[in-house]
């Protein structure tokens, strides 16, 4: 059964600027909507009135990833000129964004009588952080002023604070009335006779620096034609192999992902992504890692993308290298988690970054973008053969792995651990990042430092792959021979500390005392992909992942349904990844479990089918099914599910259990407002805090995690 709601809200984007509005075009500040350019929110509303009242919405879609259309018409209106019937009217407003946006207003009157009307646009300006905006706060910290200027018809919102600036323009362009300013908005008197229209177009031009982009657009281009969106998708789409499934459902899931990457591309970072003397030409790409909140340059996100898109073309791969070595850790900064080698987590140029507010200038606080980047160094050149590419970032791989080998392993023991040295870094730091995903068999968080199990596959799949490469490319069989014996060590200890026999699973990781977290959680699908574990454990892994318990009809839960910490809506205590399926299928593959594999990747793939007004997405999080398996409807979501399924929430689970997980969910929050409230680091148990020590490597670093999904200070 299939169960459609429309998304709430409408996202268009274009490089590392996107706008969020309501369906009917508005925005508001309160509801996280905007337009976004480089992490700050320039536009924080937009208001559309004909006669002081809302207009009447029609239909609305984004058309391409950069454009949307809004149609509208206009209830029964008092005007100075008498009665405006419902429906006498049709208003169309086009949006289109690149640097700037590029908006069309057009109004036709389809009444019998001639009509006079204002039609009028409010826009409000907050400069505020996108971690702010996140967070529902909403301070102003600098200066704030809007003028009107006559002579050139433009609208300015300046904001200030110290050497931080930000500029908004929005000029009215190819009006046909005089645009009048008052009360915060930019009107028109409008008469029209029966059948005549009426056209202006409003620029938003957003300056970072007092850097005025260079905006040329036209008019109605909803499409993109003769325009840079289209010669970049005409470029990607050239350079990207075709794939022509068998499976008619299939198809269309492949064309909108290929078009869904070429709207990820990052163009800032064109430059450090270009190879010189490469063996293709200077087209190399960086992605973002998800629209909206996430358009950055992100270490693990990058990287997985690059990986999972080699077969379709390399480009991804060899840009997304250049441009993390760019930001390659030189030196010890507890506060940024940066270490010698240690590749970045987080790139942000917003308020907050720009005066070292948060420590994401950039933020190194992840354990397995280091590894994965000379994973991807090794399986870039086996697919592409580039050895100028190979050349320029083998240095890089190089460094990577001397901190695996020191850093990575923070107690000498073999294995890798996390563990932040910032006031204000990330609690955990595998992909699995948010404050509360890294949990015991009793819902209480795992102490640091933690050693997750994937971390030690990522290591595993590194050097092996590296090897490769070593004696392939460079004929340093001595050092291969070293690098598979490191792997093959790391393996065996992946055997001997990690299998959970009566679970028939790995376990989740080792806490700071190496006690085992005997948590039942999708991450031992990653040393599947990782190919790190015994031959004979694959097929009880997979058994184990598609239980009852972790199946949900749709995908693999990050977290047992049977834990006290289960939560289906939270971001990784229960919800469902696409991504983290996908490498759970691909790891079923590589161990022959081929109905396993296809079982997954199809309701993978019936999951990404396209939704109107939604792409490039980077998460689900998808509810259990109802009493009596009809699935629940979320807002945006469009989902596939077997009836009959139960799963925690539905009637299958009872009240006392619900209870008694929100009771252990508070005990959670709990501790964590206490370690905040005194400045302790926790301790990874509900009440148990100790002070913070100070000095690198002393104590557990930052604070204790708090239960949103990204900043944890």
């Amino acid at each position: 059964m299939e169960v459609s709601v429309g998304p709430s809200n409408l996202t268009i984007h274009y490089d590392d600027r996107f706008l969020v509005c309501d369906q009917d075009s508005r925005m508001s500040r309160r509801r996280g909507q905007g337009l976004f350019v480089a992490d700050t929110r320039f536009a924080s509303g937009f208001r559309l009135r004909v006669e002081g009242v809302a207009p009447i919405l029609l239909n609305s879609a984004q058309i391409r990833p950069y454009s949307a259309r809004f149609e509208f018409t206009n209830p029964d209106l008092d005007t100075a000129s008498g009665i405006v019937p419902s429906g006498a009217l049709h208003l169309r407003l086009d949006r289109v964004i690149g640097q700037g946006i590029h908006e069309d207003y057009d109004l036709v009157n389809y009444g019998a009588q001639a009509v006079q009307v204002v039609l009028e646009t409010s826009i409000e300006c907050d400069f505020a952080d996108l971690f702010d905006v996140r967070d529902g706060r909403f301070p102003r910290r600098g200066s704030l002023q809007t003028e009107w200027d006559v002579g050139s018809r433009s609208l300015t919102t300046r904001y200030r604070n110290g050497s931080f600036s930000r500029t908004l323009t929005v000029r009215v362009d190819q009006a046909q009335s005089a645009p009048e300013f008052a009360n915060g908005g930019i009107s028109f008197r409008i008469a029209l006779e029966p059948g005549a229209s009426w056209h202006t177009c409003l620029l938003w031009v957003p300056s970072i620096d007092d850097t005025i982009p260079v905006f040329t657009s036209r008019c109605h281009n909803v499409v993109g034609e003769e325009t840079l969106h289209e010669q970049f998708h005409t470029e990607w789409s050239g350079h990207a192999a075709t794939f022509l499934p068998a499976n008619t459902d299939v198809a269309p899931i492949v064309r909108r992902s290929v078009d869904d990457l070429a709207s990820l591309r990052l163009r800032e970072h064109d430059d450090a992504a270009r190879i010189p003397d490469g063996e293709f030409d200077d087209v190399y790409w960086v992605p973002a890692a998800g629209v909206p909140w996430f358009v950055t340059l992100f270490g693990r996100d990058a990287l997985v993308v690059s990986l999972q898109t080699l077969a379709l073309s390399q480009r991804l791969a060899l840009g997304t290298l250049r441009a993390l070595a760019a930001f390659q850790g030189e030196e010890y900064d507890d506060e940024r988690d940066m270490q010698p080698g240690k590749i970045h987590h987080e790139l942000r140029r917003g308020e907050l970054a720009a005066l070292h507010l948060i420590p994401h200038t950039p933020y190194y606080g992840t354990h397995d973008a280091t590894p994965l980047f000379v994973l991807t160094a090794a399986q870039a050149w086996r697919w592409s053969g580039d050895q100028a590419a190979l050349d320029a970032v083998r240095p890089h791989v190089e460094r990577a792995l001397a901190w695996i080998d020191d850093d990575g392993d923070i107690d000498g023991d073999g294995l890798q651990e996390y563990r932040t040295r910032s006031s204000r870094g990330y609690y955990n730091q595998g992909w699995k990042d948010s404050g509360d995903a890294i949990v015991t068999a009793t819902g209480e968080l795992a102490e640091l430092p933690i050693a997750l199990c994937e971390l030690q596959g990522n290591v595993v799949a590194a050097r092996r792959a590296w090897a490769d490469v070593l004696e392939r490319a460079y004929g340093e069989r001595s050092a291969a021979v070293r690098q598979r014996g490191e792997a093959d060590r790391l393996a065996e200890l992946i055997e001997a500390r990690f299998w959970w026999e009566s679970e028939g699973t790995y376990y989740l990781g080792l806490d700071g005392r190496k006690a085992p977290i005997e948590s039942v959680a999708s991450n031992p699908g990653h040393l599947l992909w990782a190919g790190a574990v015994d031959g004979g454990r694959g097929a009880a892994v997979a058994s184990r992942l598609l239980a009852e318990d972790m199946w949900t009809g749709w995908g693999i839960r990050t977290l047992s349904d049977r834990h006290p910490s289960y939560a289906p809506f939270s971001y990784q205590l229960g919800s469902v990844w696409p991504h983290d399926c996908s490498i759970a299928a691909a790891g079923f593959r590589r161990y022959g479990l081929d109905e396993e594999a296809h079982r997954v990747a199809l309701r993978d793939l019936r999951g990404g089918r396209p939704i109107p007004g939604r792409s490039a997405t980077r998460a689900l999080r998808r509810p259990p099914a109802g009493a009596g398996g009809i699935p629940r409807a979320v807002p945006g979501r469009k989902r596939s599910t077997s009836l009959g399924r139960r799963c925690g929430g539905a009637a299958g689970h009872d009240a006392a259990g619900a209870r008694a997980r929100r009771g252990r969910a508070d005990a959670r929050r709990s501790a964590v407002a206490a370690c905040l409230a005194t400045g302790a680091a926790c301790r990874g148990s509900a009440g148990r805090c100790r002070p913070r020590r100070s000095g690198r490597g002393a104590g557990y670093g930052g604070r204790a995690p708090c239960r949103d999904r990204r900043r944890q200070w």
